[in-house]
């Protein structure tokens, strides 16, 4: 049986029910620049398509890994699960896990919920996850039984006029929500900032229109006497001299005609400052540090770095802890959650140059807290033997407990007053003579 057979087969049933989705219907509509914008014209907008591709590319190349507690402590990879093939290296037949993790993480940026539907098999195992439509997907609840449902168009049905629909628990979707008002549902960053860009791709469209006349507004032709044909004079004009391509050409009047251009406002020659400003708007809804969709003006070689690790820190997390949390929800069993967990590697994205990584290596090293191979690991190079010493963790010889330190004073202070005591044995008359009188 095919997914999209596997889909049909699903329940139908129609309940009576309430849309959760249709609470959103509000942000939709033109924007107050006389534009409509939607989640596919908004990444016709460079701004727009680069920072979904920098947050989606960010989330797809991070490694993703299944972790199993160990009994004494700590983790290790749980290779041998069955979820960990299927999020670290292939969710379906017809996919990567960077392919995947990235079409679902646009759809979170975008229309504000990324689903993927969940096959399992006889025993209740996961055994592929595919990526459903965000704009195909209604959320609702059950009046009856009051639980959540997944309602699903799948394919046009011609003789009814409309789609078929499919009805989801939510054990078969895994669902990735965004920012929302009620925790279930999470609304469209594109509908909620539908004003910015919408005044962002006006602009584009105003700049386009005023290179195409030639980067400069028209003017007016003045005749002696009266033309008999204006439009002609007009469009003859226009095709010789308007436009980008036509700039700077010689103009040659007849009959004393004469050019007078209209000067640019001050308005108007600010577009591209305007146009700069929702750039940087459009980086602030998803909270993109601007030099990375190249705007460098405020930038510079100390803050770049700095502004790298706050995006780690306050941009990528949050969205890593949203999939950490709603993978180990759905695709985990209440026995499972018990025994292993599922965790994005950020590290590599918060690692300093190279010279600042060896002197923290250094430190890690010198105090005990990190051995040679948990060093190599990070640098992505070969382990060493653990016959070679290659899992020691070391300390520094002149560093001691607190107490012990205490115990070697004291022992240096009780090994001082029997070596004076020594020294006054050996020496002869007046030394022994007051010792027996002490």
């Amino acid at each position: 049986m095919g997914f999209l057979d596997w889909l049909r087969a699903a329940n139908p049933r129609r309940a009576s029910n309430h849309h959760l989705t249709s609470q959103y219907s509000f942000l939709f509509g033109p924007t107050s620049a006389g534009r409509t914008v939607t989640e596919r014209s908004a990444m016709q907008m460079t701004a727009v398509y680069s920072c979904v591709r920098i947050l989606a590319e960010a989330i797809a190349g991070l490694p993703l890994h299944v972790y199993r507690y160990k009994d004494g402590g700590g983790k290790e990879k749980a290779v041998d699960h069955g979820l960990y093939r299927l999020l670290h290296d292939e969710p379906n037949p017809e996919m990567t896990s960077f392919v995947f993790r990235e079409t679902l993480m646009t759809h979170l940026l975008l229309w504000g919920n990324a689903f993927a539907q969940v096959v399992r098999n006889g025993l209740g195992e996961v055994i592929g996850l595919y990526p459903l439509q965000p704009n195909r997907m209604s959320v609702g609840r059950d009046l009856d039984t009051k639980s959540l449902y997944y309602e699903y168009q799948t394919s046009w049905d011609e003789p009814a006029g409309q789609y078929q629909t499919i009805r989801l628990t939510p054990n078969d979707v895994l669902h990735v929500p965004g920012l929302g008002f009620d925790g279930l549902v999470g609304y469209s960053p594109i509908a909620m900032a539908r004003n910015a860009i919408g005044l962002a791709q006006a602009t584009e469209d105003y700049g386009a229109s005023f290179f195409a006349n030639g980067a400069a507004p028209g003017g007016v032709l003045e005749h002696p006497g009266t033309i008999k044909d204006p439009s002609r004079v007009r469009e003859s004009w226009q095709a010789t001299f308007g436009g980008a391509k036509n700039g700077n050409k010689v103009a040659v009047l007849e009959e004393g005609m004469k050019y007078t251009p209209i000067s640019v406002s001050p308005e108007q020659a600010q577009f591209l400052e305007t146009r700069k400003f929702q750039l940087n708007e459009i980086a602030r809804i998803f909270r993109i540090p601007p030099h990375m969709i190249g705007d460098l003006e405020k930038s510079s070689f100390s803050n770049i770095e700095q502004q790298s690790l706050e995006f780690v820190k306050y941009t990528l997390d949050p969205w890593v802890i949203r999939w950490e949390q709603a993978i180990t929800k759905t695709l985990l069993s209440a026995r499972e959650k018990q025994q292993l967990f599922v965790k994005f590697n950020v590290e590599g994205l918060l690692r300093g140059d190279y010279q600042s990584r060896m002197e923290g290596y250094a430190v890690a090293r010198q105090n005990g807290w990190m051995s040679a191979n948990d060093i190599r690991e990070l640098e992505n190079l070969d382990r060493i033997d653990q016959d070679d010493g290659g899992d020691l963790y070391l300390v520094n010889g002149n560093m001691l407990p607190l107490p012990m330190a205490g115990a070697y004073a004291a022992t240096k202070q009780a090994d001082a007053v029997e070596a004076k005591d020594e020294q006054l044995e050996e020496q002869p008359g007046e030394n022994q003579v007051l010792r027996r009188r002490m």
